[in-house]
């Protein structure tokens, strides 16, 4: 019987580059940024690289449709680059193929690096193109990510008898919360602390969702070099070495939207993702094992249901811990430490990668005090690209040895 990946492979160095509107930068420019932090924090040498997995999602702003832009403009040694997408779980896509690489023994040291230019789009959201209308085609619908996302509110509050103004205020406390961390954060793309006043006066977006309930979009890129703890302990000996616990992924068939047995108030990918992320990591009792979290923020109900999907707060309750400041910078389990998509940004191609980043460096608690969790162990990370009735789910867990 299969038994994961766990501790068979260690983080040796990470970067990440500042997200936001570059307009300064290109898509290389980014990669050369995250690149270049990644490898002084690893301590090596390029040339002992192995192979590289690299994701971006979109091709007409980034540096093409194969793995040659990358590998020309870091200069790779002659390496297999692979290029691998997934709409936004991209990036963790090309963390989980390196990991994998390191674990199979295929290889002892492995990059894997994602960039996105997306404000070069011209889009204020998500570029639409005939990719991202597949995902909707079982269905026969087309709709706007707010629209769709949205409706999981609406299903939510019907389905635990929850005031819809209850729930917006609970969604506000989410954005209020990320904000206020994101604002600490000198990479993050929005760097100002909002009121739960101005965020409930928000413009509305798309019923219940306001414009504060919604993450933008931004250009970035982040990196991580894999191999093997034995390794990482001889190149690191005096140091923390950061493990991954886990690393599950599922795939939705559109089957929520076909089936009347989806009520519409959680994400079913989300849900079984975690289960499987949770048995290979051999936590039993996540709530009180997960130490902090970075989720899939695209949508402040998508935080909030991802809290009960992936069994931190009990079904039907997370409103309370929203509230009670359960997911706070000083709570229990700090949820987007970093600011998550919604403030620190969502380059699509980046976003996973950047999430590890975050959990990575608070693991060796390498953040000024003011923006550091306290006696970090266990650290998740998820990403969701798609709709919420057909989507791709990923969850990360790593830990400090």
């Amino acid at each position: 019987m299969t038994k994961g990946i766990r501790d068979k492979v260690a983080i040796l160095g990470m970067g990440c580059s500042k997200f936001g509107e570059r307009w300064d930068a290109g898509a290389e420019d980014l990669l050369v940024e995250a690149f270049v932090e990644c490898m002084a924090d690893a301590g090596i040498d390029k040339k002992e690289l192995e192979a590289c997995y690299y994701g971006c999602q979109i091709d007409e702003v980034n540096v093409g449709k194969g793995a040659n832009p990358c590998a020309t403009t870091l200069k790779l040694p002659y390496i297999p680059v692979t290029r691998v997408e997934n709409y936004c779980a991209t990036a963790t896509e090309a963390f989980r193929a390196a990991a994998y690489a390191v674990a199979s023994g295929a290889y002892d040291v492995a990059l894997a690096i994602g960039v996105e230019k997306l404000k070069d789009t011209g889009y204020g959201g998500l570029p639409s193109g005939n990719n991202r209308g597949q995902m909707h085609i079982n269905i026969g619908i087309d709709g706007t990510a707010p629209g769709m996302f949205a409706q999981l509110a609406t299903a939510y509050s019907k389905k635990y008898d929850i005031p819809m103004d209850k729930l917006k205020e609970a969604m506000a406390h989410i954005s209020w919360k990320s904000h206020k961390n994101g604002a600490m954060n000198p990479r993050a793309h929005m760097r100002k602390e909002v009121s739960m006043e101005q965020i409930l006066k928000a413009p509305m977006i798309a019923y219940p969702l306001g414009l504060f309930d919604c993450c933008g979009v931004s250009d970035g890129a982040a990196a991580a070099v894999v191999t093997t703890p034995e390794i990482a302990k001889k190149l690191k000996p005096n140091e923390d070495i950061v493990k991954v616990k886990a690393l599950q992924i599922t795939v939705s068939s559109g089957e929520e939207a076909l089936m009347n047995t989806w009520d519409g108030a959680g994400l079913e990918t989300v849900k079984r993702a975690g289960a499987a992320a949770y048995d290979e990591a051999g936590i039993t009792n996540p709530r009180e094992e997960i130490s902090m979290m970075e989720v899939h923020d695209c949508f402040s109900i998508t935080e909030l249901c991802v809290y009960e999907d992936l069994q931190i707060s009990p079904r039907g309750e997370a409103i309370d811990d929203i509230m009670n400041g359960f997911y706070d910078l000083d709570g229990q389990v700090p949820c987007q430490p970093d600011g998550g998509l919604k403030c620190f940004g969502h380059p699509i191609g980046a976003s996973g990668l950047r999430m590890i980043y975050e959990v990575y460096n608070q693991l060796l608690e390498r953040w000024p005090e003011e923006r550091q969790i306290k006696n970090p162990r266990i650290g998740l990370t998820h990403n969701l690209g798609g709709s919420p009735s057909s989507n791709v789910s990923s969850i990360a867990i790593l830990g400090k040895d």
